[in-house]
């Protein structure tokens, strides 16, 4: 599974998600082979390439491309909560597909 994590500048906020999204899936016993975190511009350009993206709730419709190609778009409404992510993550059913 790869997955991309996207905020606003690609800094602070997207690698703080990534570490939330790490211990999420270390949780559900999930290894994913790649994940990814950069800024909204580069994670619109990129989106299709990735089989789920996270990014702040706020942003998530500007991946609805990405989301009418098939890929799973998890917007988080506290993005430094482990407990969010892995409950989306197994709501999503993505999971489903990697196990």
């Amino acid at each position: 599974m790869k997955i991309l994590v996207s905020c606003a500048n690609g800094a602070g906020s997207s690698l703080m998600l990534k570490m939330r999204v790490e211990k999420a899936l270390k949780d559900l016993n999930v290894t994913a082979t790649k994940i990814h975190h950069c800024s909204i511009s580069e994670g619109k350009s990129s989106a299709s390439t990735y089989d789920v993206v996270f990014c702040p709730l706020n942003f998530a419709y500007m991946f609805d491309d990405a989301a009418k190609r098939g890929v799973t778009i998890i917007g988080m409404k506290n993005v430094l909560s482990d407990v969010e992510a892995r409950e989306k993550l197994v709501a999503s059913g993505v999971l489903d597909k990697f196990k």
